[in-house]
């Protein structure tokens, strides 16, 4: 599903907290991200990375993701929604899993990375057996 001109949470956001881990843990193989673009988008925590599908509003996109944690396949579902701080509140869950809520802040540096180069390899990730996002 093509985004709407107006979702306001398009964009590079770091990862800066969990309910369930530790900030050692979310950046344990590079920095925590979630980029969502216009076609979909990618999350990246801990030794996992995955590929999005998205559903677009103004104010929150809806998700299903894909992709290896600690070289195993996985796949889950969430939401984001943007708060009033400017922050964004992640609720992301592992299918038969985990359910964690994640806190984001927009990543400015990044995203002015973004408008030359939506690569992923910008987070240079270094955990090894990671797959490619879906």
């Amino acid at each position: 599903m093509k985004a709407p001109a107006n979702c306001r949470l398009i964009g590079r956001w770091r990862i800066v907290e969990a309910d369930l881990w530790d900030r050692a843990h979310l950046n344990l193989c590079g920095p925590a991200t979630l980029t969502i673009t216009t076609q979909g988008g990618d999350i990246a925590f801990g030794a996992l990375e995955a590929g999005l599908e998205v559903e677009y509003a103004r104010d929150s996109i809806g998700f299903r993701w894909q992709g290896s944690d600690e070289g195993d396949q996985v796949e889950g579902e969430g939401t984001a929604e943007l708060l009033e701080d400017g922050t964004i509140e992640i609720e992301f869950a592992y299918h038969n899993g985990d359910e964690a809520v994640l806190k984001a802040k927009r990543s400015d540096f990044f995203n002015s990375l973004l408008s030359c180069s939506p690569s992923r390899a910008l987070s240079k990730r270094r955990c090894s057996g990671s797959a490619q996002a879906l």
